[in-house]
């Protein structure tokens, strides 16, 4: 994944490079775990996988590129569409998924309108792909991950403040949305019996 990430990073060191597949593996590990051999497995890989790769882009530049966040939109999709005949309330929750994509595209939408030197554009559209892993686990598992992504981000920023010695300065908020996303994945990711 490192080549990827290198257009957007510069060259990515050998101890970079080993860091991104170490974190890939362990959340490939703990969502393989916590969902278990179901249908909606493929999609959640993949989103760890796109999110490793965006989360190690967005700390180095500070940038979360089309090219891996647009395409997500359509493989993510059809990844949960191709679960839903083979999870229970299939088709409902690649309904919630739909709409849990809007509304969270949506909010950030507005957030980046109303606050532009807060939220990027690249963390608006990382949000829709998000919205629409976790309206597939359900309404609580949305909430979920929206509030754990601002307590995140919320605790990142003190701390860069406090590292800085400064109110002032800009930090990636797309790790601390995939994080936040991955806590509520886990959450509510596991089989039902």
């Amino acid at each position: 994944m490192a080549p990827l990430a290198a257009p957007f990073s510069g060259d990515v060191p050998r101890g970079r490079r080993v860091l991104m597949g170490l974190v890939t593996a362990a959340v490939y590990g703990v969502l393989g775990w916590r969902a278990g051999p179901e249908p909606v497995l493929p999609a959640l890989l993949y989103l760890a996988a796109v999110g490793t790769l965006l989360g190690f882009i967005d700390i180095r530049a500070k940038r979360l590129p089309d090219r891996f966040t647009l395409p997500s939109y359509g493989i993510a999709a059809a990844l949960l569409a191709g679960a839903a005949p083979f999870t229970d309330d299939g088709l409902r929750r690649f309904e919630h998924a739909l709409l849990g994509m809007a509304l969270l595209f949506g909010l950030y939408f507005v957030q980046a309108f109303l606050v532009p030197s807060g939220i990027g554009m690249g963390d608006v559209k990382l949000a829709g792909v998000l919205g629409l892993y976790l309206g597939w686990f359900g309404q609580d598992a949305w909430i979920l991950g929206l509030l754990a992504t601002y307590l995140l981000g919320g605790v990142a920023g003190v701390g860069i403040m406090i590292v800085r010695r400064t109110r002032k300065g800009e930090f990636a908020f797309g790790p601390c949305m995939l994080a936040g996303a991955l806590l509520a994945l886990l959450a509510y990711s596991a089989p039902t019996a």
